[in-house]
This record gives C-alpha cells, structure tokens and sequence, in this order.
C-alpha cells in the first residue's frame, strides 16, 4: 500500500500540497500516483511566472505505462520549479513528498482539497 504523507493536503487527481511561508505552496504528486504509473522517465513542468488554475492541466508526467496530464491544485504564479526532477525524473518515484515536489505556487485560492486522512480512505493509501 502506498504511503500518504499526514501533513499534506491532496487533489482528486493525486497532487499533493505543502504549506510554505506566507501563501506559498509546494506541489508534487503523490506515492498512489507514482505506484500506478511505474517508472516516471519524463515530466514537462509549468514556467515561471505561468498563472495556473485550480483544477486545470499544467504539465505532464511520462512514465513507461503511459502519459498523464499534470493538474494544479491551486490558482497562483509559479513562482519555482525543482530543476532536479527535470534533470532526474526517477526523484519522483523515489522520494514523492521530498527530494521529488515539482513547482511552487504563489497560491491565491486552493482547489477542492482533501485531507491525506480523505484521500487515503479514497485511493487505498496508508498514513
């Protein structure tokens, strides 16, 4: 069972959020998410500077099973994105809630978001 991380909030679509300073948020995808696609061997991250929308694609994330688009779970600018995920896209699969966040967000407003108690009940996590 894949791990969920207790401190985080989570999307419908398997992203995690992590509160920084001020409005600031860490966005990345979760280990459900990265058990389901296998081996992650490509991703195309938002700019900075890119406004992004709650609930609309942003990105993509190529594994060896497949394509997946990449939803933000928040309104905001990017404001950063992990330049070693772009380098080393198996950062994801290795370490989802660390060493493998995707981009920061200067969030206006958060998407509908569950806790990691809700979205471990829903996608079969474990805390």
């Amino acid at each position: 069972m894949a791990r969920v991380a207790p401190e985080l909030q989570y999307s419908a679509e398997h992203e995690w959020v992590a509160r920084e300073a001020g409005n600031v948020v860490s966005i990345g995808i979760s280990a459900v998410a990265t058990d389901a696609l296998g081996d992650i061997v490509y991703v195309d991250l938002p700019e900075v500077g890119a406004a992004v929308t709650a609930g609309e694609t942003c990105g993509e994330v190529e594994s060896t099973k497949s394509v997946s688009d990449l939803y933000s779970p928040v309104t905001g600018e990017v404001t950063e994105i992990n330049p070693a995920v772009v380098a080393d896209p198996a950062l994801i699969n290795s370490d989802p809630y660390g060493a493998g966040w995707l981009f920061k967000v200067a969030a206006e407003s958060d998407g509908p978001l569950l806790s990691a108690q809700e979205y471990a009940s829903k996608n079969g996590g474990e805390l």
